[in-house]
């Protein structure tokens, strides 16, 4: 693991996001903030200093979690994947969050897929292992892993 992240978890389940953040807090990272829906995720998300965002794509006020990952995107500084038990909707594009990770998912999946990502943000090429519990938006996949393995990172 890299040094501790700040996190902002986007999730209306209050028992997935107490999940997530005893997750979070047991691999030494720190929850920087929470939302339970896209209105209120898109006005911390201007705030709120942290490194990534997970973000729920069925939200409080509907399947709005995509209109978030645009939003942390393209207006912050913060990393957007999404944790959803629905991964086969989001869109083509992962509405520019860099990937995935399905629910249910484990704190060893979580954990791993974070240290992946970060590890490719920070260094613009991952020095590590696609983990199992993440799932690649393509444009990702191309730019990160060899030709050969992002051929087989499935594409929707």
């Amino acid at each position: 693991m890299h040094q501790p992240l700040r996190v902002f978890v986007v999730e209306d389940e209050v028992l997935l996001m107490m999940q997530v953040e005893l997750y979070l807090n047991t691999a030494g990272h720190v929850v920087a903030d929470t939302a339970v829906s896209s209105c209120e995720a898109i006005a911390r998300a201007g705030k709120v200093v942290a490194d990534v965002a997970l973000i729920d794509l069925h939200l409080a006020d509907g399947p709005t979690g995509t209109e978030v990952a645009r939003f942390i995107a393209t207006q912050t500084a913060m990393t957007a994947v999404f944790v959803t038990a629905n991964p086969k909707r989001l869109p083509l594009d992962f509405s520019g969050a860099v990937g995935v990770i399905a629910k249910p998912y484990t704190q060893q999946g979580l954990t791993a897929a974070l240290d992946f990502v970060m590890d490719a943000v920070t260094t613009d090429a991952p020095s590590m292992d696609l983990p199992r519990s993440l799932t690649l938006a393509p444009a990702y996949a191309e730019q990160w892993l060899e030709p050969r393995t992002a051929e087989q990172v499935p594409v929707r």
